[in-house]
C-alpha cells in the first residue's frame, strides 16, 4: 500500500506539473494576443525591437525543437586490423561475460567501449550494442536451456515469468528505438545517469540481503550436521547443498527437450513473429504515412492480448510463478498492471540506451522472491526475443555496419559461453549464488559511469561548438 501510494503521489505531481507548464503557455499566448491587438497604438519600429527579444519560453523550445535540423551524424570507421579492434575485443569480451551471468546482457559496457575505443558515434554504438547482446543472450539461452532449477523440478528458465513481461518488453523496444531517433544524446545521458544508479544500489543491497541469508543458513546447517553426528560417522563428511544454494545432489544438466514448455514458447515465439512482420510491413510504407502509424498501433494490442491472458491466469489461480518456490503470491489487479508497466519502461530503456532490458527487469525479478540464478536465467531469455527485435529494427533504419556487427556478435557470443561455465562453477563450490546479484550490481554500476562519462563529454563539446542539442525529426531523421 506505501508504494502504491508513492505511486498516486508521483502520478499527481506529473500531472500537476503538466497542468502549470500548460498554464504557462496559455498565458505567453494570451499575452501575445494582447500585444498583436495594441500594435495598431505602437510604431512600427518599437515592434521590430521587440520581437528581436524572444521569452524564455520561446528560447527553450528553440532550444530544444528546430524544424528540419538533426544533431544526428553517423560515424562508421573503417574496420582495420590494429589496437584499438584488439583492445574492444577484450573489453567486449569481458562485457559480454559479466553481462550474460548478471542478466543485463552488457549494453552498458559496449556502449562506451565502441565510442570511446573505435570511434562510432553514440548512436551506431547503440545499435550494435544490441547486436552484441543478442548474440550473447541467445547463447546464455541455449545454456541455460540444460540446466534446472537450483532447488525444484522444473526449468532454469520461468516461462510463465517470461510470458507476463516479453510481450509488454517488446512493446517498450518499439517505443525505444523511435525515442532513440528521436531525443538528443544529453537527455539519454541524464536518464542514464538516474536510473542506473538506483538500480545498481538496489540491487547491491538485495546482494547483502541475500548474502547474510545465505550466512544464517549455512550456519544452520553446520550445526544439524554437528547435531545429528555419531561416533562412528566422519564430522567433516560429504557435504549437503543448501536450500538457496546450487544444487549439487540432483542432475542438473539435463536435455533441452526437456526443458522446453512449448505452449508457453508458442505464444512467445506468435508474438516474436508478428512482431517481427510489423518492422517488415513498415518498410513498404512511407514514414510517418498513415499506414505507417497503422501497422505501428498494431503492435499494442498484439502485446497486451498476450501479457492480459497471463495476467489473468495469474489473478485467477490457475497459474503460478513455480519458480518461487513454497510461498503463494496472491496476485491483485494494480500489481499486474504495474509489473506490466516496469516490462514496457525495461523495452523503451533498453531500446532508447541500446541496453538489454534485464537492467530493470533484474532486480525486479529479485524484488519479486525469483532465485539469483533463475531470475538471470529468464530475464536472459526475455531479452534474446527483444534483442533480436531491435536487431531488426536498427538494421531496417540503417544504423550501423554488417561487417562490424557481425565480428562483435560472434565475440560476445563466445564470451557469454564461457562467463556462464566459469561462473556457475564458482557458485557451485562456494555455495553462494548471491555472487550472480553482485556481478549484476557491479555491471550496471559500471555501465552507469562509463555512458554517464561518455554522455557528459559529449555535452561538453557540443555545447563548446554552439550545435543543436535538441529533438530530431523521426520523419525527417529516418
Amino acid at each position: 500500500m506505501a508504494r502504491l501510494g508513492v505511486s498516486h503521489r508521483a502520478v499527481a505531481a506529473t500531472a500537476t506539473a503538466v497542468v502549470v507548464c500548460l498554464a504557462i503557455v496559455m498565458m505567453s499566448d494570451v499575452g501575445n494576443a494582447e500585444r498583436i491587438l495594441k500594435a495598431d497604438d505602437q510604431p512600427a519600429e518599437d515592434l521590430v525591437i521587440k520581437n528581436k527579444e524572444p521569452g524564455i519560453l520561446s528560447k527553450v523550445l528553440h532550444f530544444l525543437w528546430q524544424s528540419g535540423k538533426s544533431s544526428y551524424q553517423h560515424v562508421w570507421p573503417d574496420m582495420k586490423i590494429g589496437w584499438k579492434l584488439a583492445v574492444a575485443s577484450i573489453i567486449g569480451f569481458f562485457g559480454a561475460a559479466l553481462g550474460s551471468v548478471g542478466g543485463v546482457g552488457g549494453g552498458g559496457i559496449f556502449v562506451p567501449m565502441l565510442t570511446l575505443i573505435v570511434g562510432f558515434d553514440p548512436k551506431s554504438s547503440t545499435a550494435i550494442s544490441k547486436c552484441m547482446i543478442m548474440g550473447a543472450a541467445g547463447s546464455t539461452v541455449y545454456y541455460n536451456m540444460r540446466l534446472r532449477h537450483p532447488t525444484l523440478d522444473m526449468p532454469i528458465i520461468d516461462y510463465d515469468l517470461a510470458l507476463l513481461f516479453q510481450p509488454m518488453l517488446m512493446l517498450g523496444i518499439s517505443i525505444g528505438v523511435a525515442f532513440n531517433v528521436i531525443f538528443a544524446d544529453w537527455m539519454v545521458t541524464v536518464l542514464l545517469i538516474i536510473l542506473f544508479l538506483g538500480t545498481s544500489t538496489k540491487a547491491l543491497f538485495k546482494g547483502i540481503e541475500t548474502w547474510k541469508k545465505e550466512t544464517i543458513m549455512k550456519m544452520e546447517a553446520v550445526r544439524l550436521l554437528e547435531a545429528e553426528s555419531k561416533p562412528n560417522e566422519n564430522v567433516g563428511g560429504e557435504y549437503r547443498a543448501l536450500p538457496s544454494g546450487p544444487a549439487i545432489n540432483q542432475d542438473d544438466h539435463v536435455p533441452i527437450i526437456y526443458n522446453i514448455r512449448w505452449k508457453e514458447l508458442a505464444l512467445l515465439v506468435f508474438v516474436w513473429i508478428a512482431f517481427l512482420a510489423v518492422q517488415i510491413f513498415k518498410t513498404y510504407t512511407v514514414t510517418c504515412s498513415i499506414e505507417y502509424w497503422i501497422l505501428n498501433s498494431l503492435q499494442v494490442p498484439i502485446a497486451v492480448s498476450v501479457s492480459t491472458y497471463e495476467a489473468m491466469c495469474l489473478y485467477k489461480g490457475t497459474r503460478v510463478i513455480a519458480s518461487k518456490g513454497k510461498e503463494v503470491t496472491n496476485w491483485k489487479i494494480h500489481q499486474i498492471i504495474l509489473y506490466c508497466s516496469f516490462g514496457i519502461v525495461a523495452g523503451l530503456v533498453g531500446g532508447l540506451l541500446g541496453l538489454g532490458g534485464g537492467f530493470i527487469l533484474g532486480p525486479l525479478f529479485l524484488e519479486l522472491g525469483i532465485p539469483p540464478q533463475v531470475a538471470s536465467a529468464t530475464s536472459t531469455f526475455s531479452m534474446t526475443f527483444s534483442s533480436s527485435m531491435s536487431v531488426v529494427q536498427y538494421y531496417l533504419l540503417r544504423r550501423f555496419p554488417v561487417p562490424y556487427a557481425s565480428y562483435f556478435v560472434v565475440i560476445a557470443t563466445i564470451a557469454a559461453l564461457v562467463g556462464q561455465h566459469v561462473v556457475r562453477r564458482v557458485i557451485a563450490l562456494v555455495g553462494r549464488a548471491s555472487i550472480i546479484i553482485f556481478i549484476l550490481a557491479l555491471t550496471i554500476f559500471i555501465s552507469a559511469i562509463s555512458l554517464g562519462g561518455v554522455g557528459i563529454v559529449g555535452m561538453v563539446e557540443k555545447l563548446a561548438n554552439d550545435e543543436y542539442m535538441g529533438f530530431d525529426d523521426l520523419c525527417f531523421s529516418t
